[in-house]
């Protein structure tokens, strides 16, 4: 893996190349990635499992969203990589460290992958990349991990990445389209002192 210095103006995160892939960052001025975002957002398979706190439903809606992205990671606290192959540039998806807190080391990690790019293994790739990233130039201690109870996928993606499960939240996250209910979630974590995961 190496860090890039290729990064938005005041955004104190690097873009990472690594696994077949380069984490990016997104851009609210860019038509594509606009649109890569409110498909991704759009996705009946995202919406199954997650519900945002802002409706994406169009580009001009994609790029606020996108904008709010960028003021995170330019005051440190989040921030969000464009998953792209790193041989065509084509986007395959989305990952977040989020909720960075450097007094107590942690952050919270998310993902999802475009419909044509599942079953590749890029979300375990990316993820693979910026977990070692976020122990080693970061020097978060704790990366959390949470999904909604039932999704299987994202919890073997997590136990790929070494985030063993720590236990079932309840109501932690609105059900499906819906911001009046709320329904259980698997947590799951990855200390900068568990051993290394093998990637398949």
């Amino acid at each position: 893996m190496a860090p890039s210095s290729e990064h938005p103006l005041g955004s104190p995160f690097p873009e990472l190349d690594g696994h077949g892939l380069r984490l990016s960052h997104w851009r609210a001025d860019s038509d594509a990635d606009a649109a890569a975002w409110l498909r991704g957002i759009s996705d009946p398979e995202f919406r199954r499992w997650n519900t945002p706190l802002n409706p994406v439903t169009d580009l001009d809606s994609a790029r606020s969203s996108l904008r709010a992205k960028a003021e995170y990671a330019a005051d440190g606290t989040s921030v969000n990589f464009r998953i792209a192959d790193a041989a065509s540039g084509t986007t395959l998806g989305h990952l977040g460290v989020n909720m960075i807190n450097p007094a107590l080391r942690s952050a919270r990690v998310g993902y999802w992958v475009l419909p044509e790019a599942r079953g590749r293994g890029v979300a375990t790739r990316a993820l693979a990349l910026a977990v070692h990233w976020a122990h080693a130039d970061l020097g978060l201690h704790r990366l959390e991990l949470g999904h909604a109870l039932g999704h299987d996928a994202s919890c073997r993606i997590a136990e790929r990445c070494g985030f063993r499960y720590e236990g079932t939240l309840r109501g932690e996250m609105f059900e499906a389209g819906r911001h009046d209910a709320f329904r259980d979630a698997h947590l799951h974590a990855r200390l900068s002192t568990d051993p290394a995961a093998e990637l398949p």
